[in-house]
Order: C-alpha cells, then sequence, then structure tokens
C-alpha cells in the first residue's frame, strides 16, 4: 500500500471543537473489564497500578449479568466500585471474532448483528441504536459506536460492504446518542461518542470510511479491525495510514493494541488510547513485564529495552530478587520471585492478583515514558 497524499480536514471541520473531559491526558493503556471485572483485580489494585480509566465490553455485559441487573447495581462504575472513567466495547468486534469466525454462531445484516450463541435461548439482536442504549443505560463515559468488523484478509467486496455497513451504523448512533443524551442528567459531563474506522487492507475503503465518519461528526475514533496479522505481526503500516486519515488534533484508540512494542509504535503513529486483555492475561499465564533498565531508551529495538519474566522457570525458585529491582510497584517493593513463583506453581488466587498488579504497574511506566517522550518531541509524527 502507498501513502495517501490527502491530508486530514480540521477538528473543526470535524463536526466541532476537540473535547477532553472523561479522558485522561497523554498516552493511556486501558486493561480491558469484559464482563466488568479486571481479572483477580478490584478497583483499589487498579489505582496502586496507576489505572486512569478501563474499557469493558456492552455485548458482553448484556450477556452477563445483564444491562438491567447492572442497572439495578448503580451503573457499571458503582458495580466495579470504580470512580474513574469507562469505556464500552459496542459489540462490533464480535462481528468478527464470534459470527465471522464461526457463522453457526449468528449473521450480520443490514440492521445490526444476530447472536445466537446460546443453546434453547432466543437470538439476541443487536443493533445501531440498542448498542448506544445499552452503553447509555450501563453509564460508560466513553462509548463506541456498532461496526462492522472485518478480519484484514477479508477479500475487497466483503470489506466495501462492511465500509457500508459502519458508516450507516454510525449515522444511527449518532442520533440515539444525542435523543439519549438529551433525556438522561449528568451529574459530571455528558459521555463521549467514538466511531470506528474499517476498510481492511484496503487504504481507499478506509479513507472513504474516515471521510464519511469525520462528515458525521464524532468525539474520537477507533482503529478498526484486527491489528495484526496472520503470523502475529503488527499491522503497522494499517495503522499508521489508518490515523493518517484523522486529524491529528482529535483522539484516536488503537483497539485491541496492548503488546509494549506495539504501543510504542503506534503511539509514534499517533494514537494516544489502547486496550487489551493481553497484559493481564499474560500476568495471569506467569509472563511479567520489566524493563532492562531503570531509564530504558524505548526508541530502540524493544529487545533491547523490554524483558518478560518467565516466573514458573526453576531458576526462580530460591530468587529473593524482586520481579524488577526498578520497579516502584508494590508488588515488587515487597515480595521476592521465589515468593511469587510458589504462589503461582500453588494455582493461588494472590498469585494472579499480585502478577496483574505488576503488570498494569508496568503499562502505566511505560506509557509515562512515551508521554514524556512526546512532550519532548521525540517520536510524534511530523
Amino acid at each position: 500500500m502507498s501513502r495517501s497524499p490527502r491530508k486530514p480536514r480540521s477538528a473543526a471541520d470535524a463536526g466541532g471543537g476537540v473535547r477532553t473531559e472523561n479522558l485522561p491526558d497523554g498516552i493511556v493503556f486501558m486493561p480491558d473489564a469484559t464482563y466488568g471485572v479486571v481479572r483477580s483485580v478490584g478497583p483499589d489494585d487498579l489505582a496502586a497500578a496507576g489505572v486512569r480509566i478501563v474499557m469493558t465490553n456492552s455485548y458482553h455485559l448484556s450477556r452477563r449479568p445483564g444491562v438491567t441487573t447492572v442497572q439495578a447495581l448503580g451503573g457499571v462504575k458503582t458495580m466495579l466500585g470504580w470512580d474513574k472513567p469507562i469505556a464500552t466495547d459496542s459489540g462490533g468486534f464480535q462481528a468478527y471474532s464470534i459470527i465471522r469466525s464461526n457463522p453457526k454462531l449468528g449473521r450480520v445484516s443490514r440492521d445490526g448483528l444476530v447472536f445466537s450463541t446460546e443453546a434453547r435461548q432466543p437470538p439476541i439482536r443487536l443493533t445501531p441504536e440498542k448498542a448506544i442504549q445499552n452503553q447509555l443505560r450501563i453509564g460508560s463515559d466513553i462509548l463506541f459506536c456498532l461496526d462492522d468488523c472485518t478480519h484484514a484478509e477479508a477479500d475487497d467486496s466483503e470489506q466495501e460492504l462492511s465500509v457500508e455497513r459502519t458508516i450507516a451504523w454510525a449515522r444511527r448512533c449518532k442520533d440515539a446518542f444525542e435523543r439519549g443524551v438529551s433525556q438522561r442528567r449528568f451529574s459530571g459531563e455528558p459521555p463521549r461518542l467514538f466511531a470506528v474506522v474499517q476498510g481492511g487492507r484496503n487504504l481507499g475503503l478506509r479513507r472513504r470510511c474516515a471521510e464519511a465518519l469525520l462528515e458525521i461528526g464524532f468525539d474520537g475514533f477507533g482503529y478498526g479491525g484486527w491489528p495484526i496479522d496472520e503470523q502475529g505481526q503488527l499491522l503497522a503500516d494499517l495503522l499508521e495510514m489508518t490515523r493518517d486519515l484523522i486529524p491529528a488534533e482529535l483522539p484516536m484508540h488503537a483497539l485491541g493494541v496492548g503488546h509494549p512494542a506495539s504501543i510504542v509504535a503506534c503511539a509514534g503513529f499517533g494514537y494516544t488510547l489502547f486496550d487489551s486483555a493481553l497484559p493481564t492475561r499474560d500476568a495471569r499465564r506467569g509472563r511479567l513485564y520489566t524493563f532492562r533498565e531503570a531509564a530504558p531508551e524505548i526508541d530502540r529495538p524493544a529487545g533491547e529495552w523490554l524483558q518478560f519474566i518467565y516466573i514458573d522457570d526453576d531458576k526462580h525458585i530460591k530468587s529473593a530478587a524482586p520481579i524488577s529491582s526498578h520497579c516502584p510497584c508494590p508488588v515488587c517493593q515487597r515480595f521476592s520471585r521465589g515468593y511469587l513463583r510458589h504462589l503461582s506453581q500453588l494455582e493461588d488466587g494472590l498469585f494472579f492478583r499480585f502478577a496483574t498488579i505488576h503488570n498494569l504497574s508496568f503499562m502505566r511506566q511505560l506509557t509515562d515514558l512515551i508521554s514524556a517522550r512526546l512532550r519532548n518531541g521525540n517520536g510524534a509524527k511530523a
């Protein structure tokens, strides 16, 4: 693919000024709380790790425990005991992860998504309006439009249909959002609405999608589609080109990007928001993230500043060292690798908690380093 010579329009042309409330400053990583929980940790642990915002999934919450249950419990933030912002995915990614992965589990139509994943249960119909209503009802701060997510390798005919649906659904989401916001009272600032740019590997389709979404006008945008190729490598060129289609002053979320090296790369392209289950899943599986040195130079190749500690390795059995001697997290300040390995071998829940706190602390340290570099003019896009 070749780089587009066209410059994106200004944010003013994209539907008004740039809103900054409900959104932390700098580069931000959101751990995934898909079902209303970041596995193995509570709100105090998240705060101790420096987490500033979490990402939930309104489709999954609508299945378990149910939107009405979340409402009865005071909304998703009250349910979690979390007093900071929450973003919610719409369920659009499940068009790819559930339906396109197994067509027997649902279908994509002009009107929305139909899921039939539960035996002996009626299908769940998710329209653009329903996706917005669900997110407003559970009390999200950052909502995402319903989009038709595809694999990057899908052919152009499928990508074109995805773009057409994504644009049409975004218009319906915007209308439903404005109606819903006008009918509610908010104790603080009203929520924000993001749209998702689809188009697969076809840059022309991605441009068409971005321009139509800019015309509708949103508070921010997300990269749409699986960000990793079939060899497990980041689709860096595609992510960069998609970011170039949106005015630089508008926030953009690299949905599903969570590997530390990938976050560094995408921040250099101009993305400021990231979410993924990878760091917390890795933590529970015993892969712990560390910097190789106290003052890492993250502009170098990742292997020179990033290191993984596999806590179940025998070499850690009697190690009195912390996970990292230069990590300020509460786990590294108090516990040894040997003890953490012991907890891991027992499959004790305390290990999952400690490991998750550490990896999320690492992610906060990393995003702070990236933010500092960008403020100093190092690594920012021209």
